[in-house]
């Protein structure tokens, strides 16, 4: 037996396979294995939680506030109010000075950084809770139209952008008739456009339809456009000998060609929708998840703002999980070439 062995029997790993063993996880292009992409996934979310646990628990790490436990001799002082650390300490500084009852007080955050548990009983609250002022909504029905929004406003501008974006990739015709509109009308802000859609579309769920149409139609003929150029030009070329002419490339070679890629970009673009819904419920009347933050934000239960936010996050990343589920069983081959 070799020495080399014996040491692999005994243990002893070589370096230059600790080496390979480390670099492995910084591989240029090479896919990460099972379980290294599953604990790296939890730990993208865990590390931000931990980062967000510390600074609410550890008192000494960064709690610029007191929270009053004994208000003592200073008249405006009440247990539970919030005051600055400075200004607690010159009043109690004061008292001291005057032989008076001492405050008492515990480091805190400020209103605005509620702690982790609570924003999850906020989120909790949110659907259980009736609403506190007849001006709110539940959040439920906030969230109903918000999605009734982004669906609306997402759908209208796929049955428009994707067809001519194909169109812009697979001839150059439409592509010098249309891009460099697009190109020069996508620098414009959708949100520029909130008082003229009000003006011609009302107050009511339809000019925010229309920012969001606006603010995804444009991106949306781009990127299919930029996608279909992507095609292989060998499938053309083979599909032509073949005889293939005109309509039949397009709906037999080129659509079927980019169908994967495509479904990709509007799982992406469906994400840029949500950002734009934001702008589009500030017209019009009051109503959808920014309207709900907005109120919640006024009466500074800041609680229900981060419960609102983490909702939407989680509808969004919820669907896109779903979506990329639906691409795996639509598109089969798909998954085995990445497997491959």
């Amino acid at each position: 037996m070799t020495t080399a062995a014996r040491k692999s029997e005994s243990g002893y790993v070589a370096p230059a396979v600790a080496s390979r063993n480390r670099v492995a996880w910084f591989a240029v292009r090479k896919e990460l294995g099972a379980r290294p992409r599953l604990a790296l996934a939890v730990m993208s979310f865990a590390l931000p939680l931990l980062l967000w646990s510390a600074v609410s628990y550890v008192p000494w790490l960064w709690h610029p506030m007191m929270e009053v436990t004994e208000p003592g001799d200073v008249g405006y002082f009440r247990a539970g109010q919030l005051v600055e650390r400075e200004t607690f300490e010159r009043e109690l500084q004061t008292v001291k000075e005057a032989a008076g009852q001492l405050p008492a007080g515990e480091p805190a955050n400020p209103i605005y950084l509620p702690a982790p548990h609570e924003v999850a009983f906020a989120m909790y609250t949110a659907f259980t809770d009736p609403p506190q002022r007849r001006s709110e909504k539940w959040l439920h029905e906030s969230l109903g139209s918000s999605i009734e929004v982004i669906f609306w406003g997402f759908v209208l501008s796929s049955l428009i952008g994707v067809p001519l974006g194909i169109l812009c990739g697979t001839y150059d015709f439409f592509s010098r008739l249309w891009e460099p509109f697009v190109e020069f009308f996508r620098y414009l802000p959708a949100p520029a456009f909130g008082a003229l859609a009000v003006a011609i579309l009302g107050i009511h769920q339809a000019p925010k339809i229309a920012i969001v149409f606006i603010g995804t139609f444009f991106q949306q003929v781009l990127v299919v456009s930029n996608t279909t150029r992507k095609l292989d030009p060998a499938l053309l070329e083979a599909a032509q000998t073949l005889g293939a002419q005109r309509l039949s490339l397009l709906f037999r070679v080129v659509i079927p060609g980019i169908v994967t890629d495509l479904y990709r970009d509007m799982r992406i673009l469906l994400g840029w929708a949500w950002t734009y819904l934001i702008v589009a419920e500030l017209i019009g009347t009051s109503s959808g998840i920014t309207w709900f933050i907005t109120q919640q934000a006024r009466y500074k239960n800041f609680d229900n703002v981060f419960a609102a936010i983490l909702i939407i996050g989680v509808i969004g990343i919820v669907t896109d999980m779903v979506l990329a589920w639906l691409g795996r069983r639509i598109f089969p081959w798909q998954r085995g070439a990445a497997s491959a």
